[in-house]
């Protein structure tokens, strides 16, 4: 009997140093953008809008107080999936690397790029699924039964009739996700983890959203622009998502004179008590159908989150999300008679509520000033973040591509596609997501080539339509209020001097929708 027993025993133990230990899944990743969005349109920013998924990830994950886009849709989108400023052949895609390290790739949304980024770097070239649409369309089909620009499925357009969708009418930002969605529903069946990218348009021109969305926020707009930016402005202090000394800046219209026409009911600023009551009720729609598509984009990203909970893969996906520019005052030549709503509105959202949506900050998109280049990024990896936190170290989307060689735990090509890779431009976040400090960029760039910013430590030259630049000390003053080019003409010299040293490295943006 005591002879059977430690033979049992040996046994055991010879069976246990053999067997090999279960392998750990590499963690799934999702990266989610906004397009035209500002810093305090998010819940878990200092929004009335309702975003609690989203809020979801913010208060589960970590939040960015200060973190650039290249202030437009299509630089932000070359940088961001390149980690490049510049590019060209040698450019690599962020699916490239997920791929190298076996992932499967999905994208379904909007796809817009600089014309430097390769063709090799297109969705259907670089996803085993994909289905895109490039730069702007409707939301709502048209009343003429065909969308403005075509969408594509696996790189071969598609008509409107054959676009697949759960809910009638169909409606953008729906059917980008039911896609994604089928797409996943193939993952969860194979053992390969995947990376999706979930590009959305929401809240883009043109205003339109489904009626049950409107009617959320129906009336609550009418106490007006002023109001609602002092209220915002306490919350995210509140919320801690500001420098501790951000002021808030002076209501300021649009002062882009590339972008026309300059109309002054949509692009200056007017006092909301000026305003006949009439006016206002319009103005409250405006804005309440620019919540709607907020809140539609956050109903999505929680299909999606119901979707991982299900299926038990939340726990082991890490989830970005964050948005290509400051909010979008520009007059659109197509407004007529329809107001913000329907599907033949082409209504677009006037400076004051951009400049609402972007609180506290100056300007709006295309500008390097922070209305236009400072947006949130929300981070989520169970485990690994710790939940409720809030950085102060800033971050820039070129920094995503060598925070993905981080987490793939993979090396940068030296080539792709017979072209010799270009050195990224940005540093992995990866310390910041881990709740350490990370060596801080050299310098950041945004906006557009007239609307350029700097930014080099704490000081930031910035310029408007081509202008002189501007000089500020975001750690006195982050909200560029008192302007330094006078007063430091020393160090207005030494930043202007390092960024035109480097503008010949750098890509001038198109002006183009």
């Amino acid at each position: 009997m005591k002879k059977q027993l430690l033979i049992a025993i040996l046994l055991s133990i010879l069976y246990a140093c053999n067997t090999e230990k279960p392998v750990t899944k590499k963690p799934n990743i999702i990266l989610i953008m906004a397009d035209d969005i500002g810093i305090s349109d998010i819940g878990s920013y200092g929004s009335e809008i309702k975003t609690p998924n989203i809020d979801f990830l913010a208060n589960e994950g970590l939040k960015f107080k200060t973190f650039y886009n290249m202030a437009k849709c299509n630089p932000t989108r070359s940088s961001l999936l390149t980690g490049l400023y510049k590019g060209g052949s040698g450019a690599v895609h962020l699916a490239h690397l997920t791929k190298k390290a076996g992932y499967y790739n999905i994208m379904s949304g909007k796809e817009h790029f600089d014309k430097w980024v390769p063709d090799y770097c297109k969705a259907e070239n670089v996803f085993d699924h994909s289905f895109t649409f490039w730069a702007t369309t409707e939301y709502f089909l048209p009343p003429s039964g065909k969308f403005e620009r075509p969408f594509y499925l696996e790189g071969q357009e598609i008509d409107a009739s054959e676009i697949q969708h759960e809910q009638a009418p169909m409606y953008k930002t729906d059917f980008i996700t039911d896609y994604a969605l089928n797409w996943l529903d193939d993952t969860f069946e194979q053992e390969d983890p995947f990376f999706l990218y979930l590009p959305y348009h929401a809240a883009h021109y043109p205003l339109q959203a489904r009626p049950d969305d409107i009617a959320k926020y129906r009336g609550t707009y009418l106490k007006g622009w002023d109001s609602l930016r002092q209220e915002r402005f306490k919350k995210m202090k509140k919320l801690n998502v500001l420098p501790k000394n951000a002021l808030l800046s002076p209501p300021e219209g649009n002062l882009n004179t590339l972008r026309g026409p300059l109309i002054p009911d949509y692009t200056d600023y007017h006092p909301w008590e000026s305003l006949s009551n009439s006016k206002k009720d319009s103005l409250d729609l405006e804005m309440a159908v620019y919540a709607a598509i907020i809140d539609r984009m956050d109903q999505n990203i929680g299909r999606v989150l119901d979707k991982l909970r299900d299926k038990g893969e939340l726990e082991n996906t890490i989830i970005m999300f964050l948005v290509d520019n400051g909010s979008c005052p520009f007059y659109s030549n197509k407004i007529k008679d329809v107001e913000a709503g329907p599907a033949n509105s082409y209504w677009s959202l006037r400076s004051s509520w951009a400049n609402l949506a972007n609180t506290p900050y100056r300007q709006f998109k295309q500008c390097g000033h922070e209305g236009g280049s400072h947006t949130p990024f929300i981070a989520y990896w169970p485990g690994v973040i710790e939940p409720g936190t809030i950085t102060d170290q800033p971050g820039h989307v070129v920094d995503v591509a060598p925070t993905f060689l981080d987490i793939l735990q993979t090396q940068y090509p030296d080539s792709i596609n017979g072209h010799k890779t270009i050195p990224l431009a940005g540093n992995s976040l990866l310390p910041i997501l881990k709740g350490e400090k990370r060596k801080e960029p050299e310098y950041f760039i945004s906006g557009l080539d007239k609307f350029r910013m700097f930014r080099k430590g704490d000081y930031k030259i910035v310029r408007l339509n081509g202008g002189n630049w501007e000089l500020y000390n975001l750690r006195q003053d982050p909200t560029e209020l008192n302007n330094l080019s006078k007063s430091h003409p020393e160090k207005l010299k030494e930043l202007s001097e390092d960024y035109k040293n480097l503008e010949p490295e750098l890509n001038k943006s198109s002006y183009a929708l």
